[in-house]
């Protein structure tokens, strides 16, 4: 999916802006839920913050009328997939995914349809049209435990994320079979510049997200969950960490951990790589476009919506 063109042109300032989409928020009884990887500025508007697992738990049990989603594409699906009746309302439509869009639905048909009787496991990260091909829907957060719930006499499925694949093979000791995708974001961090950084700041304690590389894996003192790094940066002693995630969720560490310092795990290039490009087309400028308008509104197919909800259900029911 490419990104889309620069930001729309609002002529209002900044304290104005914020202002209005709080009216506007009023007005069209609307939530505005935001991921951790959003820039802070957008963070700070929402109404909800989360990772995925919490975003989808928000959008389940909002009674708003209107979903502002400031993530990526994948997310505001999700919502959509739950809520059925309501606006679901994407700032930019362009905010998409590299996973996602690395795992079409028809060669991933293709890829399930070589192992008949298999249980099919998605990360969350995919489209509405691969999760309604799916048995199961999981995030970074409990995929762990709906892979542990899989009887043990069964062929597992696993996309579209081959990192975090190779990782719950190794947390779980089931052999599964895995699409070869992956993050942009997660798998641009260089090992050598981590290690680099862990000599210069030898208290620093690295922590990682589980789509990351295996090297680096390897080396972290903690692995988990962008909401699971959040709250273990809250709750460890140590008081320097290296975080290797996209780098909005130390916007989030900060507020909550002012005294610790946090340093974002640098790319292999010199680019700012650490931050998802799709994330970011969310700005304050569209947000209030979206809630004005009403648009670009997210629709959905029923039947796809249908086929798309069991396995998000199941993961549900299992968080």
């Amino acid at each position: 999916m490419s990104l889309s063109a620069a930001a729309p042109s609002v002529d209002l300032p900044l304290a104005q802006l914020v202002e209005e989409i709080k009216r506007l928020k009023r007005e069209r009884n609307a939530v505005f839920l935001s991921h951790f990887y959003q820039e802070g500025q957008i963070q700070d508007l929402a109404d909800f913050i989360g990772d995925s697992l919490q975003l989808a738990q928000e959008a389940k049990r909002t009674q708003a009328d209107v979903i502002l989603f400031c993530g990526v594409h994948f997310m505001a699906e999700t919502a959509k997939i739950l809520n059925p009746e309501k606006i679901v309302l994407v700032p930019d439509m362009a905010a998409g995914c590299s996973l996602a869009d690395g795992c079409p639905v028809g060669p991933f048909r293709e890829w399930k349809a070589q192992f008949p009787g298999s249980v099919v496991v998605s990360y969350i990260n995919c489209s509405a049209e691969v999760k309604a091909e799916s048995d199961y829907i999981c995030t970074s957060s409990n995929a762990e435990k709906v892979i542990r719930a899989i009887p043990p006499d069964r062929t597992i499925l696993f996309a579209p994320d081959k990192n975090l694949g190779r990782y719950l093979v190794k947390q779980t000791g089931r052999a599964m079979q895995i699409w070869p995708g992956s993050c942009i974001v997660h798998e641009t961090f260089s090992l050598k510049k981590v290690v680099d950084l862990q000599r210069k700041h030898p208290e620093a304690q690295l922590i990682a997200h589980p789509e990351c590389e295996e090297p680096l894996l390897e080396l972290a003192e903690f692995i988990g969950s962008t909401a699971a790094l959040l709250k273990h940066v809250q709750s460890d002693n140590a008081r320097t960490f290296i975080v290797a995630t996209e780098s909005g969720i130390l916007h989030q560490m900060e507020k909550a951990a002012p005294a610790k310092l946090f340093i974002p795990a640098p790319p292999e290039a010199n680019c700012h790589c650490n931050e998802c490009p799709f994330m970011r087309l969310n700005t304050p400028e569209k947000v209030y476009l979206a809630l004005r308008d009403l648009r670009p509104e997210l629709h959905m197919a029923e039947e796809l919506r249908q086929r798309a909800l069991l396995p998000i259900e199941r993961m549900l029911a299992l968080s």
